[in-house]
């Protein structure tokens, strides 16, 4: 009879007989027992939950002291009369608040959800394809189990990534992706402090140009009601395209012993996803590199111009944030070899340019007004010859008169949080 998959194994390190009711109850009853941590779906989210609180708590997750709330409160209302001058919309904050790292998790869980569930129903799905054809029928309820377990595994691994990238981000937006409550902007004073000592400058600077950045990102999603959708959409294309290897699997699977829960907080799951290298994969990972730089380029050129000499080191500021957010820090690196999904705008150096090349040509509202829709963006190639894409058409007025904006670019999100049924 064919071995059971994945190295389970009784006390004394044997596997079940397949053939013997007893080993078998046994055996389904200790793996009852490892996967008793509820949740459903292809992802454990309250073990995820769990497992990055725990961690957290490990590391160190500083409560929010009223002096650091009242310091962000003061320096997003700053930073959004600071941006004024610099955009053509209005604040986008509808309320300030300064969150602990755990905080940052709960508040941001419902869009990683969203995010992961699809990648990772398809490690659950190939888990369960490594079971034999000819053993499924004998196995019977471990074929549930698989998946359970699937979940389960996942979600741990997404636990520990979770709790790395909470203690990096400095706020809600601050890897590009509209993660938080629409108009809520958020400051993460713990992980500030710490960025700013890294860069020797003081904390009060550092903060203040988080702020202009979050106020920012919070303009540009609240004032381009189908950003949030097309940025969400273009992730999620790219994660379809991504493939499982399903020989990384068989390979960590077959470190799980159900006798010994520690065994499966020591797998590692990196590598299990892969980009898939087809032209269709190609071009979601264009246009998803290219929706990111967009994002990052406007927000970099905006907040750079409406910090002018206001800050003694918004040279540096300015430069360290770019390679902050070229590169990844290693809790996003860790993320991207979790899931298949870089989230990095590769791109942001020419983006910035572009928009100020935009800013030039056009003026500031002239360069927001490309906002209006998603086919007025500019693409990919234009990157490369930022003058000249900021100078053809140079009469917006007239293209935008004609043009038809009740063409959607993308399905809106809902807002995370909201009751999908709603909808």
């Amino acid at each position: 009879m064919p071995d059971i998959p994945f190295g389970f194994a009784l006390p004394g390190g044997q596997p079940p007989d397949p053939n013997d009711p007893a080993q078998m109850q046994q055996f389904m009853s200790q793996l009852q027992h490892l996967l008793s941590a509820p949740g459903s779906g292809p992802v454990n989210w309250d073990l995820a939950r769990q497992v990055a609180a725990s961690q957290l708590a490990a590391a160190g997750d500083p409560a929010v002291s009223p002096f650091e709330r009242n310091a962000v409160e003061d320096a997003l209302r700053i930073a959004d009369l600071w941006l004024e001058p610099a955009t053509s919309w209005p604040s986008g904050i509808r309320s300030s608040v300064a969150w602990n790292r755990n905080e940052w998790i709960f508040k941001t869980l419902d869009v990683w959800r969203k995010l992961c569930d699809p990648v990772a129903s398809r490690m659950v799905g190939a888990m369960g394809d490594l079971v034999p054809p000819e053993a499924r029928a004998q196995l019977g309820p471990m074929q549930s189990m698989v998946a359970t377990l699937g979940g389960a595994l996942f979600g741990g691994q997404l636990g520990q990534a979770l709790g790395s990238l909470a203690a990096e981000v400095l706020s809600a937006g601050d890897i590009g992706l509209p993660l938080g409550p629409a108009g809520t902007a958020a400051l993460i004073p713990a992980n500030i402090k710490a960025y700013g000592e890294g860069l020797e400058l003081p904390e009060d600077e550092v903060r203040l140009y988080v702020a202009l950045r979050e106020a920012a990102h919070q303009r540009l999603f609240q004032h381009v009601p189908w950003l949030r959708g097309h940025v969400l959409t273009a992730v999620e294309n790219y994660a379809a395209g991504i493939r499982v290897n399903r020989e990384a699997i068989e390979e960590a699977m077959g470190r799980v012993d159900p006798t010994d829960p520690e065994s499966m907080q020591a797998i590692a799951l990196e590598g299990i996803f892969t980009p898939e290298d087809t032209p269709a994969q190609k071009v979601s990972l264009a246009r998803l590199e290219t929706v990111l730089a967009l994002v990052e380029g406007w927000v970099c050129h905006v907040v750079d111009s409406a910090a002018g000499d206001r800050l003694p080191n918004v040279v540096r500021l300015g430069e360290a944030f770019r390679r902050r957010r070229a590169a990844g820090g290693p809790a996003e690196q860790t993320f991207a070899a979790l899931v298949g999904l870089e989230l990095r705008p590769r791109r942001l150096r020419e983006a910035t340019v572009l928009w100020a090349a935009l800013t030039e040509q056009r003026g500031i509202a002239g360069r927001d007004a490309i906002w209006g829709h998603p086919d007025l963006l500019p693409s990919e190639d234009d990157f490369a010859a930022p003058e000249t894409f900021a100078a053809t058409g140079s009469d917006l007025d007239e293209e935008l008169a004609t043009f038809d904006f009740s063409a959607p670019g993308a399905p809106e999100e809902p807002t995370p949080g909201e009751d999908d049924s709603k909808s």
